[in-house]
This record gives structure tokens, sequence and C-alpha cells, in this order.
């Protein structure tokens, strides 16, 4: 699980906005420009290259 510290620094790369946990807490979102950047054995890889485009069924 990630460090709720962390969590409260970490912001989106491209626009520079609020992230907030999946409900698997696998992927921080990004509302605003509807991307999901992966969290891989409790660290966020906020590289745009891996971050996931969400689908309209995603929101």
């Amino acid at each position: 699980m990630l460090d709720k510290q962390l969590l409260d620094i970490l912001v989106c790369p491209v626009c520079k906005g609020t992230l907030s946990v999946d409900k698997g807490h696998t992927e921080l979102v990004c509302d605003k420009d509807k991307l999901a950047f992966p969290v891989r054995d409790d660290i966020p890889v906020m590289l745009m290259e891996e971050a996931r485009k969400l689908e309209a069924d995603d929101a």
C-alpha cells in the first residue's frame, strides 16, 4: 500500500493535477487527463510512456 505522505506530494506529470488511487491500489489516476499510472511493488511509475489512457467505462 502506498504511503499517505507520498500520495500527498505526487502529482500528474502531465498537468500537475491531483491523483487518486484506484480501488485495487494498482494505479494512480488523473481524472483531468484520463490517465492511469501503474503502481508496481508499491512504487508509482510516473512515466508518460507507462500510463494507460482511461476508457469511458473506466471512469
